[in-house]
């Protein structure tokens, strides 16, 4: 069964930077698409970004994180990244990673301003 377990989550200054990280265990972790949704209040469940397999990299970025977030992955650690840099309050969310139908828990970020 494949699990997926998020840390890094926690409070932090607008302007600040966090990195999330999701280790996933259960699965071909190099052949997995994968991906960060966040929800933020009031707001719907929403995609942040993803990354291609290991055979065939490419990201994906929203808008709204573009230039500031980076997705990447360690497959020597099964391990998914989210590097988040010059952190606003409007990134104050839940974060959860996700491979393939898999969810991991969720991490919450809050960004005071």
């Amino acid at each position: 069964q494949v699990q997926l377990v998020e840390s890094g989550g926690g409070l932090v200054q607008a302007g600040g930077s966090l990195r999330l990280s999701c280790v996933v265990s259960g699965s071909d972790f190099g052949r997995l698409t994968l991906a960060w949704y966040r929800q933020g209040p009031g707001i719907d469940r929403g995609l942040v970004a993803n990354i291609g397999p290991d055979n065939n990299i490419w990201t994906y970025y929203d808008e709204s994180v573009k230039g500031r977030f980076t997705i990447s992955r360690d497959n020597t650690k099964n391990t998914l990244y989210l590097q988040m840099d010059n952190l606003k309050p409007e990134d104050s969310a839940v974060y959860w990673c996700r491979a393939g139908t898999y969810w991991g828990q969720g991490t919450h970020v809050t960004v005071s301003s």
